[in-house]
């Protein structure tokens, strides 16, 4: 059991499950993670474990301070997933969970580049099904487009890793930094999975499409893999300061205009990523503590959101702002911990998110990023506007629609009871998550300055929400669906081929005719020269025939002498 890589015993383990039935089925799924856990954490710091394929040193196991973290977070997710879906029946997603969260921690401990590259792709393809699983039309042409972008992050890895090895004879996962073929081709297919701008559409396309319970499993494992990928790979990459940067401001404005509030969520969870990879890209000890820190609060928060919403689906079987509200009344468990997320994800002082974002704000401010401090800061506003007040107030503040409807099943709210629990522990005792991460931390989130700033920050984000409702200004929610660059495959490209049709056609129509003349031509003359008086039908006599033979041969002997 010591020389196995963590998360062996889950990724083995879910194949097992379909063999299971009933209660017997729930205990042996929360035993699968708790198991995994275990044998990590009986892992000495430092085990590696190797194995040996072809001419190359497989480290299929690193277990580092920095990859620990992610392991840590990883399993907690896995068992709160398991909870959460307890009332699921459906094989496909009972396996192809547990096996993304296994193939996401083998990935995170892999210590070369050939191993991460499988756990890599293993991920993408265990986590379509979760989408697939809606088994809708709608679902199935999402899926494809979200494995397209997969795959494609997956070539490039493969092709970059090529190209490295090929320069440097090394298969090592660490730091590579941009600047070669093969590591450019790395950072593109790491920003690929981390949803940078321009490349984000699968996201915010492919969760909401998820069945109930494969929106909490997608939050909180791909993207989070790539940003322990940029963290591992290219810490201190400047150009990532700059992205993260637009990666925290620009989903926004999308999110405060959609009414699909599973689709809000993607939004602010593509907003968070940016605070991550900031952090990466300042490259410093604090600023990488920070980011380790806040993806290891984001996966507990965004998870308690998306189950919170998941709820909403699973009672009322919609989750478009324009038709619910009132919900309250129905759910109030939920409810309650839907606000905890909310002030978890907008960083009120208390809870998780405040104690791991102010790690990247200060970083920033002490680089002197000034400018890329106060984007930040406004994005932490929008924050505030987007989930942590437009989520819980239209599903179940606001106006009233009239939907009546049970509570959330028991296992639900006790998953959404322990992850709220979580959120609030850690913020209330930061030295908590604080003690496991990379470097050794020697900061203070409760000074009157943060704590004063920040609620500064959250009291005017309130007051101008309340503004733009009472005022009119705010936008109405109205079932539509909002575009932002996936408008290119949606919109223009199909819009493209349309206008080219009619040239398309003509210009097949005149192949088409212009090979069938050519045809008949050719039949035409093979006709005429098979013919009895055509060259090839004709009678010959012998004495030519020989003469024809004799002057060939003598063509070839005088060239073959030649």
């Amino acid at each position: 059991m010591s020389s196995l890589p963590p998360g062996f015993l889950l990724f083995l383990g879910s194949f097992l499950v379909p063999l299971f039935r009933g209660k017997w089925r729930a205990a042996y799924m929360l035993a699968l993670p708790v198991m995994s856990f275990l044998h990590l954490m009986g892992l000495p710091a430092g085990f590696t474990h190797e194995l040996e394929l072809f001419d190359y040193t497989l480290t299929v196991a690193r277990v580092d301070s920095l990859s620990m973290v992610w392991g840590v977070i990883f399993h907690l997710a896995v068992f709160l997933n398991v909870i959460y879906g307890l009332h699921v029946k459906d094989n496909v997603q009972l396996v192809c969970g547990p096996l993304y969260g296994a193939a996401a921690i083998g990935a995170v401990f892999a210590g070369d580049l050939i191993s991460f590259f499988l756990f890599w792709e293993l991920t993408s393809l265990s986590s379509v099904f979760l989408i697939w699983a809606s088994r809708t039309q709608r679902a199935f042409r999402t899926g494809m487009r979200y494995l397209i972008f997969q795959v494609g992050s997956g070539v490039a890895l493969l092709a970059g890793v090529i190209f490295h090895v090929n320069d440097t004879g090394s298969i090592a996962f660490d730091h590579l930094g941009v600047g070669t073929l093969g590591t450019n081709l790395i950072f593109f297919a790491f920003a690929i999975k981390c949803a940078f701008p321009l490349l984000h559409m699968w996201l915010k396309d492919s969760y909401p499409e998820a069945t109930t319970t494969g929106a909490v499993w997608l939050s909180a494992f791909t993207t989070k893999l790539a940003v322990y990928a940029l963290a591992r790979a290219f810490a201190g990459t400047e150009a990532l300061i700059y992205i993260g940067a637009v990666m925290t401001a620009f989903p926004i404005f999308f999110a405060v205009i959609e009414n699909d509030l599973r689709r809000v969520l993607s939004y602010s969870l593509n907003n968070q990523l940016g605070f991550m990879v900031v952090g990466i890209g300042i490259g410093t000890a604090m600023s990488i503590n920070g980011t380790a820190a806040h993806a290891f609060c984001h996966i507990l928060y965004k998870a308690l959101l998306f189950m919170s919403m998941g709820a909403v689906l699973h009672r009322t079987g919609t989750v478009k702002a324009s038709e619910l509200g009132g919900l309250y009344k129905s759910m109030p468990w939920t409810a309650a911990f839907c606000v905890i997320g909310a002030m978890s994800i907008s960083a009120f002082p208390l809870f998780s998110g405040f104690v791991s974002k102010s790690l990247i704000l200060s970083a920033a401010a002490e680089n002197h990023h000034i400018v890329v401090w106060f984007v930040l800061v406004f994005a932490s506003a929008g924050v505030m506007e987007h989930s942590g007040i437009k989520i819980p107030y239209f599903a179940f503040f606001g106006h009233d629609s009239g939907i009546r409807c049970k509570e959330a099943p028991p296992h639900m709210l006790l998953a959404m009871g322990i992850t709220a629990a979580l959120c609030i522990l850690l913020g209330v005792f930061p030295e908590t998550l604080y003690a496991i991460l990379p470097y050794k931390v020697e900061y203070s989130a409760y000074t009157s300055s943060h704590v004063v700033g920040q609620l500064q920050l959250l009291f005017f984000s309130m007051l101008a929400f309340a503004f733009l409702m009472r005022s009119g200004i705010y936008p109405k929610e109205l079932r539509s669906t909002n575009l932002d660059f996936d408008v290119v495959y949606r919109r223009w490209i199909p819009g493209l081929f349309r206008a080219l049709a009619p040239i398309g056609r003509f210009l097949w129509s005149t192949l088409i005719d212009g090979g069938k003349s050519i045809v008949v031509l050719v039949m035409g003359a093979g006709r005429t020269l098979c013919s009895p008086r055509g060259f090839f039908g004709r009678t010959a006599q012998t004495r030519n025939t020989v003469l024809e033979v004799a002057v060939i041969l003598a063509v070839l002997l005088i060239l073959y002498y030649a």
